[in-house]
């Protein structure tokens, strides 16, 4: 299998785990991802749309169906009078540290069938590559990440 291959057919893998687990925690893509990013600290839209790689638009819309389920909340940006900044309720802040547990935890069994130092190898090799590509930071071994960072970890 040629590496363009199979990492596209790993990507199909991951993506597939992650879509069951955002099934199984009543979320669409978009709002794990949201709920994620959000841990760390509130973010102002722009800010939101850059890591998300939204529109502006896509993500008022995600913002309110999410403050109408109880996950999020809008509050004043206190850098900007003029601004709003979107910040996790209790209730979001726990569905997503259970939804990131949860969705790292199943992700990491998919590599079971190597040795633990081809396992070490991969999770290198992929730290590279994430880290050469400058991936924005979504999911971190400790949790979610601090705001819109990217990926600098080997």
């Amino acid at each position: 299998m040629s590496m363009g291959t199979a990492l596209v057919r790993t990507a199909f893998l991951v993506d597939a785990v992650y879509a069951d687990s955002v099934r199984e925690f009543d979320l669409t893509m978009a709002q794990a991802q949201l709920l994620c990013v959000l841990i760390a600290r509130p973010f102002g839209m722009l800010e939101l749309a850059k890591t998300l790689n939204l529109a502006k638009s896509s993500v008022s819309g995600l913002v309110d169906r999410s403050e109408r389920n109880g996950l999020v909340r809008r509050e004043a940006d206190p850098a900007d009078g003029r601004a709003f900044r979107v910040a996790l309720t209790e209730k979001g802040a726990q569905l997503a540290e259970q939804f990131h547990d949860e969705t790292v935890k199943r992700v990491a069994e998919l590599p079971l069938g190597l040795s633990a130092t081809e396992q070490e190898v991969l999770a290198g090799l992929l730290s590279r590559v994430v880290v050469d590509n400058r991936v924005p930071v979504v999911f971190t071994d400790s949790g979610c990440p601090s705001a819109n960072q990217t990926c600098t970890e080997s």
